[in-house]
């Protein structure tokens, strides 16, 4: 079950990106494309508030490879969550 979790949310992940790439003029310049902007903004919002509430510091904290992935990726967040709604919002 786990696996095919994940292939879907892999899967998921992959396709924003491709949207990204192939259609980025449709989303900053129509309603749909904002809207669809928007909706990607707080998804990743989402997963950056869950990087910090959601999973124990246990996980982390005290261990250099897992901190510094785990500022990596908090900062990849921060910048997605920023770009989309920015992007949404002008």
């Amino acid at each position: 079950m786990m696996t095919v979790h994940t292939f879907f949310i892999a899967l998921v992940v992959f396709l924003m990106g491709l949207l990204c790439l192939t259609s980025a003029t449709e989303l900053i310049e129509t309603k749909l494309g904002k809207t669809i902007t928007f909706g990607l903004g707080i998804f990743w919002s989402t997963r950056l508030f869950i990087q910090f509430f959601g999973y124990s510091t246990e996980l982390w904290k005290g261990k250099t490879f897992e901190t510094l992935v785990h500022i990596s990726f908090s900062l990849l967040w921060t910048y997605l969550s920023v770009v989309f709604l920015w992007s949404a919002t002008h």
